[in-house]
This record gives structure tokens, C-alpha cells and sequence, in this order.
């Protein structure tokens, strides 16, 4: 069976981008955000392209691009744009999906739906990132509690950042979910880097098994 997973996040900023890059590249696959809220500066797929080391054209354009950087109903409504949830099909590949959605589960697309709505639907697994600094526990368990209340298949943590013995261990055993692995803050961070700490932080194995 073709992988095909959505990387989420706790909350926004934690590098849940750097993470999609480097899973996309480590399995070779595409990448593809559905939406993007900001268009100043380098965008999510633009990071993405620069760091997964993937050949052209693996990088898939967006279904809605966003000029804010804004939460997506928001910024939608900004530009003028109905945001459509019958727009956010994902793409069916012969090769590996790494798809990655907002900043937090609960981001409304529009005035009606959230980006977890959308995840009920595809009943892809999901990766949840979480950074591994104060407050984590909270957002990360809250957001495992969200996914599991609509079945949502979850295929683990991944965190980032230092490490946090404690903090991990809680997170892992609470809410009853494998940890995946560690990606820590690199320096500098190209292609290379990534990839190196990528097959340093994760067991390929473990992260195919929640498809």
C-alpha cells in the first residue's frame, strides 16, 4: 500500500514544515500543502522544495494560496476567496503523500469547517508534532484527545526540539501513543543536515507502520 500521511501540528512555529521536508525526502516521495496563509517571504513549499532534496516537480501546488498570514478563514476572506472544503481532495499517487496541514487541528478553513473536519474525511494517519518545551503537554494531549474522539488514525509524535526526557515520557505514556522520534534544532540547516538527523531521529519502519 502507497504511504500517504499528514503531518500536523500542536501549534504554529514549531517546525512542523522542517519535519515535512525531511520525512518527504527520507521516503522519497511528494509533498503537498493544501493551503497557504502568507505569501511574503518563502513559503512552506518553497522550504520544503529546498530542503526535502527531492527532483522537480515533487513539490505540489497549492489548492489555495493566501496572501495574510492569517489563519486561513481569515485571510480568506481578506482576498475575497471562498474557501471550498470540497476543494481539499488529496492528490492519489503512485509513490509516497507527505501532506502537511495547519499550525493546529482546530484552524478554521472557513466559517463552517476545520482543518480536523478535513482529516476526518480522508482517514489518512496522522503525525503529530510537538515541540518539546513548557506547555507542551497540555497542547500535545489535547490534540491526541481531539484526533482519537473522531477516529482519526494517529501514528505517533514526533517531537521537536531538545530534549526533555520527562516531558516526552509523559506525553508518550498519557496519551497512550508511540513516540516516533526527536528532530532536534539544526545548525545550519540544509538539505544534507536534515536528512542526516531525519535518519538519525526516526525509524523509517516505525513511521510506515501507521499506514
Amino acid at each position: 500500500m502507497i504511504m500517504r500521511i499528514v503531518i500536523t501540528g500542536t501549534d504554529t512555529g514549531i517546525g512542523k514544515t522542517v519535519f515535512a521536508a525531511g520525512l518527504a525526502g527520507l521516503i522519497d516521495g511528494f509533498y503537498w500543502k493544501p493551503v497557504q496563509s502568507g505569501l511574503d517571504g518563502e513559503t512552506d513549499s518553497e522550504v520544503v522544495a529546498r530542503l526535502a532534496g527531492l527532483p522537480p516537480g515533487r513539490v505540489l501546488p497549492e489548492a489555495y494560496r493566501l496572501k495574510s498570514p492569517l489563519s486561513p478563514h481569515h485571510s480568506a476572506e481578506i482576498d475575497g476567496v471562498a474557501i471550498k472544503a470540497a476543494d481539499l481532495t488529496f492528490p492519489v499517487l503512485p509513490t509516497p503523500l507527505v501532506i502537511e496541514g495547519p499550525g493546529g487541528l482546530m484552524v478554521p478553513l472557513n466559517r463552517r469547517t476545520r482543518f480536523i473536519d478535513i482529516f476526518a474525511e480522508w482517514r489518512l494517519p496522522v503525525i503529530l508534532c510537538a515541540r518539546t518545551t513548557l506547555g507542551t503537554i497540555n497542547h500535545t494531549l489535547l490534540s491526541i484527545e481531539a484526533l482519537r474522539a473522531r477516529s482519526i488514525p494517529l501514528a505517533g509524535i514526533a517531537f521537536i526540539g531538545d530534549e526533555m526526557a520527562d516531558t516526552q515520557r509523559t506525553i508518550v505514556e498519557m496519551g497512550g501513543v508511540p513516540q516516533l522520534g526527536r528532530l532536534p534544532h539544526i545548525d545550519p540547516l540544509t538539505d544534507k543536515t536534515l536528512r542526516a538527523a531525519m535518519i538519525a531521529g526516526f525509524a523509517f519502519a516505525s513511521i510506515a507502520g501507521g499506514e
